[in-house]
């Protein structure tokens, strides 16, 4: 399959480009049934007799191409109905009837605010335009109506305040929220990528529009991705600012598989200046070594990493209910637990259990409730080195730990 990409360069077109490459060469092999051959990228710098080879190659057409915020309002006419007039008649003219797909917009709906928009009136001229073409020439047409378009290469200060938002407070810039209620329903673009392999294999969604929102039909005129969110903007810079203080708080927010929030971490991250793609973290060092705390987390505990100097025993403590597991990754220790109280059939203190760990043979051990524990540095020479975890984040007014020897 040869697939051509118009607006190969923009936001959606080189997402797409980068992901049909990684199917085209094996990296991605969850769509099996995609066999590609070539990617034909047309962009701006792109000639007519580049578009006039790849329309006559292409299996697939991707028309992402189009005007988003011209300086005179004609160059919407001509970028979003212009240019799909020349591809159209281009693939005509070689008899190609291949499927094409048009990157419309929300605002083609040409609903409430929208209704004298020159950018959804040029979007809704290109529709129709291909519409008529797939019926003339019986070609397959997919046109999609798209939200806001969010996700990581967002142009920051151009047509998207979430590209904005992320890009200002990653880089400590000022930002303007003149309504925080105004909601904002988002397509990220990875979600937008497996629609459009959905749409190479003739699967994809159909839908029809209520004012602006998407019904899913299978029926349905257009197209539409189905996993798209929505968020007010006062929860957008909310979100934002956590994952900005998350290198001093350590607190990282729940993100859960799918959820809004873990698109949108993703997102900012790709806004991350150099100087803070790497942070210090606060190390607690005395003569026994160091203690430092990784990560914490809202409702899954915190991670930790001690770092015990030859011969050197840390811990002698027990918890009611806090439970952690140590992890050693370097060097040779032993980790002790006895149970707390005196053992009724013998009338004496409860024998110590004991595991010998290495940074050779790498185990997690459990610091069972109610049990006294500690690690000991059996090296006379290298640094013992525990990766720990702890089901809570430590709380210094009520720290359930309570010092007692093994």
């Amino acid at each position: 399959m040869n697939i051509l990409v118009t607006g190969a360069k923009g936001f959606v077109g080189k997402n797409l480009t980068e992901n049909l490459k990684n199917i085209r060469d094996g990296k991605n092999r969850t769509r099996p049934a995609l066999q590609i051959e070539e990617i034909f990228e047309y962009d701006i710098t792109s000639t007519p007799e580049d578009l006039d080879m790849y329309c006559e190659k292409a299996d697939f057409v991707f028309n992402l191409a189009g005007v988003n915020r011209p300086k005179d309002p004609e160059e919407f006419r001509k970028g979003n109905f212009g240019f799909a007039s020349t591809l159209l008649e281009t693939l005509k003219k070689h008899g190609n009837k291949c499927p094409v797909m048009l990157s419309s917009s929300i605002q083609a709906t040409l609903a409430g605010r929208f209704g004298t928009s020159e950018y959804g009136l040029s979007k809704k001229a290109g529709e129709e335009l291909f519409f008529d073409y797939g019926k003339e020439t019986g070609a397959k047409v997919l046109v999609y109506r798209f939200p806001n378009l969010v996700g990581k290469w967002v142009r920051p200060n151009y047509n998207s305040a979430v590209g904005t938002f992320c890009n200002n407070i990653a880089n400590d810039l000022p930002i303007t929220v003149n309504d925080p209620s105004v909601e904002l329903e988002m397509l990220f673009i990875d979600d937008l990528v497996e629609e459009m392999f959905d749409a190479l294999e003739g699967k994809e969604h159909h839908c029809e529009f209520e004012g602006v929102e998407t019904v899913r039909c299978d029926d349905g005129r257009y197209c539409c991705a189905p996993v798209t969110h929505k968020a007010t903007l006062g929860y957008i810079v909310e979100c934002l600012e956590k994952f900005r203080d998350q290198p001093k708080t350590l607190m990282m927010p729940a993100i859960p598989k799918g959820s809004f929030e873990k698109k949108l971490y993703s997102m900012y991250l790709s806004y991350l200046p150099e100087d803070k793609v790497a942070f210090d973290l606060d190390m607690k060092c005395d003569d026994r070594g160091s203690f430092t705390e990784l990560l914490k987390t809202a409702d899954h505990g915190q991670f930790s990493v001690n770092i015990s100097k030859p011969g050197i025993t840390k811990g002698q403590h027990w918890h009611n209910s806090k439970w952690e597991f140590f992890i050693v990754v370097s060097g040779h220790g032993l980790i002790q637990e006895r149970k707390i109280g005196i053992d009724f059939e013998t009338g004496k203190p409860y024998e110590p259990i004991e595991f010998e760990v290495s940074g050779d043979r790498i185990q997690a051990v459990h610091m069972l409730p109610g049990y006294t524990h500690n690690i000991i540095n059996l090296s006379e020479t290298e640094n013992l080195v525990t990766l720990m975890w702890a089901n809570e984040v430590f709380d210094p007014a009520k720290p359930d730990t309570f010092a007692e020897t093994v």
